[in-house]
């Protein structure tokens, strides 16, 4: 067992959560343990908890990071001058580029933050729930200015993100298509299908 190697723009504690979001996503949160990540990473487990406190840590910081930098990007999107249906556009591009991007961190936020202790898990799960209420919303606009079909917007978010998450499937096949292709493929499906 070595020393944390780190590169010149991240922290020993960037790295500890990047692999800790690899292990939770391979393993499931229950079943990882600091022993695991230590072995993974190539240090003694004692050496971790220099850094970090336990994986609570890492999966609260791998979910408020993520929910963050959504919530960051549409505001960004939601003050600009765009018609609700070509936001709508920007924000799904951007969820299929952070499954390209920050795959396992974006994986475990969605499935391992029911292990957050409290105040942690209420705080995230209310997070969730109100970013969904904004991007149905924002369809509804889409609806009301007759941009949109007249479907029930909270339905179709739920069928958005669910085919995002789904994403995880083209990381593992073999024989796939590029990320570009799958995107625009995506896109066409879930943003055209909405056009009236």
């Amino acid at each position: 067992m070595g020393k944390l190697k780190v590169a010149k723009n991240e922290s020993r504690k960037d790295i500890i959560v990047k692999a800790g979001a690899a292990l939770f996503r391979e393993k499931g949160f229950g079943a990882a343990s600091m022993r695991d990540l230590a072995e993974n990473i190539g240090i003694e487990a004692a050496s971790l908890y220099n850094h970090i406190r336990s994986k609570n840590e890492i999966l609260e910081s791998i979910c408020f990071v993520i929910a963050n930098r959504f919530n960051t990007y549409f505001d960004e999107v939601d003050t600009g001058k765009e018609n609700p249906l070509a936001k709508a556009e920007l924000i799904l591009r951007f969820h299929i580029h952070q499954m390209f991007e920050n795959y396992e961190e974006v994986i475990v936020s969605d499935r391992e933050w029911k292990h957050l202790e409290e105040p942690y898990r209420t705080n995230f799960h209310n997070q969730r729930r109100n970013y969904r209420k904004r991007f149905a919303s924002l369809l509804e606009e889409g609806i009301k200015k007759g941009e949109i079909k007249n479907i029930d917007a909270p339905t179709a978010i739920l069928v958005m993100l669910h085919a995002v998450s789904g994403i995880e499937s083209w990381h593992r096949s073999t024989s796939k298509i590029s990320a570009k292709e799958l995107e625009d493929n995506m896109v066409m499906i879930l943003i055209d299908g909405l056009r009236k």
